[in-house]
């Protein structure tokens, strides 16, 4: 069994989560159950699925997880992107947010073709 915390794709993806919270706590009280629900959704999906991946056994079944978790984060992006066109995201919470998701992609997207690599 992998070790999750010692992935940096792990901290990030965490990271992710607790500032996505944090943001959308201003959303408006209407979306609560629609674009709001749905971005902390994908936000805890991204570190959930990369822990889940780290307790397989087989490889495939590890990047199998991490492909899943790289998909909730390419949907969290878009979410994202449309609530700030919304006008629900600030710029200010936008810049927080924007470049930590990036840099969250490309460390699991890395990870991602090293283990493709090596099957």
């Amino acid at each position: 069994m992998r070790d999750h915390t010692k992935l940096r794709a792990f901290e990030l993806a965490d990271e992710v989560a607790m500032l996505v919270y944090r943001v959308t706590a201003g959303f408006p009280k209407e979306e609560l159950f629609g674009l709001t629900s749905q971005i902390r959704r994908a936000a805890v999906s991204v570190p959930s699925n990369i822990v889940e991946g780290c307790a397989r056994d087989s490889e495939a079944d590890y990047l199998r997880f991490l492909n899943i978790a790289f998909g909730s984060l390419r949907e969290l992006h878009y979410q994202l992107n449309l609530s700030k066109r919304l006008g629900f995201l600030p710029n200010e919470d936008s810049s927080l947010l924007e470049p930590k998701v990036a840099e969250t992609e490309k460390v699991l997207n890395g990870l991602i073709r090293a283990l493709r690599d090596n099957l």
